[in-house]
Formats: structure tokens, C-alpha cells, sequence
């Protein structure tokens, strides 16, 4: 229970961290943030040249909501209902946040490049510690999660990629080629440090040596993993003991290990982070 709360407002701070990162350094320095936040900001932008009495109201959450319903019907299908509520919950925290703060034309740092840098920053932390929480901002990242739960192979990157690259070309024609080019070092920050934190994108491969039999068998039930195994003997005592394989992500890591130490307190465990894995390996959240 504790543990779920925790998460719930990690979810919270996330999400107002990535709200205050767009109204402090992206929206005064007309940089795009890429994604639907980005598509929202773009349609703003038309709202305000043909109803310039718009011009003083802050839009970018409530088009950005509005852009999340029908991806946020996509993902009630795909996903699991936490997930969902999770997602709801950081969009109408964003919306929130974004609307009500006065709408902000006053550049924190003469530099641009600051303003990207320290933009991202936020934003990033703010993205991460919502992916981390089991949930996420809305956006590209419920395409990007529901494409790769249909897909295992299907690749969360390229979509970004695609989406952001003809927003970033938009900006170009639509302001200049400097906003565009800022816009791309913003973006590309923002989600290193965001997988930075998200544990999830951070693969891992275990290796226990236990002679409980079991061990095997709970580990699948409780993680819902794979596990494999063969039988091995150790050089010095010469004794039998089962060999298991596990491949897992880092945020699934301390309960692993917490079962593992459950059925046998004297495994021998190895784990390699960072592991590039193809095939079946589910991604989570």
C-alpha cells in the first residue's frame, strides 16, 4: 500500500515538474517540445494568428488534452487499467498546471542554449519519474507503449523520431531554422535523461546457482518471467545445483532478489546490466 502511494506521487511531482520545465524555459524561448505537447504548441500558435484575443491565455494543456483522448482510448484497450489511471491522472495534473499559470514571455537566461539544457533537465526528470511510477505523460509515450506491448520488436525510438522530425521541419518554415535546430537539442536531452530514470528501459540478465528445486517455479509465478535452467556441478565440492537464467528490467531488481533471498539465502546470483535483449523479452512498466 505504501509502496503504490509513493508511486502516485511520484507520478504527481513528475508530471508538475514536466508542466513548470514548459512554462519556465520552452513556451518563453519558442523552443518545441516535440511529440503532442509539440503538435499542441504548433496549433496554438494558429489559434492565436486568427483570434489574436486568445493570445494572453495559456492553450498548450488543454489542446494537449484534448490530442490525448483518443490515444488515451487506444491505450483503456491495450493496457492495463493502473496504467491508464496513471496516465489520466498526469495529463489533468498538466492540463491544470499549464492553465492556470499566467502565460510567461519573460526568458529566465539571456543564453539559449542554457534554456534548452536546463528545460530539458526538468522535463526529462519530470518524464522519467512518471514512466518510473508505472505510468506515464500521455503523448507519443502511450503510442510508443501500446505499439511496443502489440509488438515486442517494434521500436518506441523510431515513432519519436518520425513524429518529431516533420514537427521540426514545420518549425523551420514556420519560424526558423534556429528554433528547429534548438528544438532537436532540447528534445534529444530530454529523453536521454528520461531513460536515464526510467528503470524500465534498462535491461538486465541474471544468473542464480541454487540447489533448491523450486526456486524456478516461484520465480516464474510471482515475476511472471521466463526462467531457464540446466543443472550444473561445482568444481571444488563436486556437488549438483540448478543453473538459472533470467532475463528482467532494472526496476523489477529488488524484488528478484528479494525472492531469490526468500527461497534460498545462500544463492550464488550474478546480474549484468545494460543488456541488449532480442526475441521475446516483454517490455513493462
Amino acid at each position: 500500500m505504501r509502496e503504490n502511494i509513493e508511486k502516485y506521487i511520484e507520478l504527481i511531482i513528475g508530471s508538475i515538474l514536466l508542466s513548470l520545465g514548459i512554462y519556465l524555459f520552452v513556451t518563453p524561448n519558442g523552443i518545441n517540445f516535440g511529440g503532442a505537447i509539440g503538435i499542441a504548441q504548433i496549433i496554438e500558435y494558429f489559434i492565436v494568428k486568427m483570434v489574436p484575443s486568445l493570445g494572453h491565455m495559456n492553450l498548450v494543456g488543454i489542446i494537449n488534452f484534448m490530442i490525448n483522448i483518443p490515444l488515451f482510448v487506444m491505450g483503456f484497450k491495450i493496457m492495463n487499467k493502473e496504467f491508464c489511471l496513471k496516465t489520466l491522472i498526469s495529463l489533468v495534473v498538466q492540463t491544470i498546471t499549464l492553465s492556470i499559470l499566467p502565460k510567461q514571455s519573460i526568458v529566465i537566461m539571456p543564453d539559449m542554449l542554457s534554456n534548452c539544457i536546463f528545460g530539458a533537465l526538468m522535463c526529462g526528470i519530470g518524464v522519467g519519474l512518471a514512466l518510473q511510477s508505472s505510468g506515464c505523460c500521455g503523448g507519443m509515450d502511450i503510442a510508443g507503449v501500446c505499439l511496443s506491448k502489440i509488438k515486442p520488436g517494434f521500436s518506441v525510438g523510431k515513432l519519436s523520431i518520425i513524429i518529431n522530425s516533420i514537427l521540426f521541419t514545420i518549425c523551420a518554415f514556420i519560424f526558423d531554422l534556429q528554433t528547429s535546430l534548438y528544438s532537436i537539442i532540447f528534445v534529444a536531452i530530454l529523453y536521454f535523461i528520461s531513460d536515464r530514470i526510467h528503470y524500465q528501459n534498462i535491461n538486465m540478465t541474471v544468473l542464480i546457482f541454487t540447489k533448491k528445486e523450486n526456486m524456478k517455479n516461484v520465480i516464474m509465478e510471482r515475476t511472471g518471467r521466463g526462467v531457464t535452467y540446466w543443472m550444473g556441478k561445482g568444481a571444488y565440492t563436486d556437488t549438483e545445483q540448478y543453473i538459472l537464467f533470467c532475463a528482467v528490467n532494472k526496476y523489477e531488481i529488488r524484488n528478484f532478489k528479494k525472492i531469490v533471498n526468500e527461497i534460498d539465502p545462500k544463492a550464488f546470483v550474478t546480474i549484468s546490466e545494460d543488456q541488449e535483449i532480442d526475441g521475446g523479452f516483454e517490455k513493462r512498466l
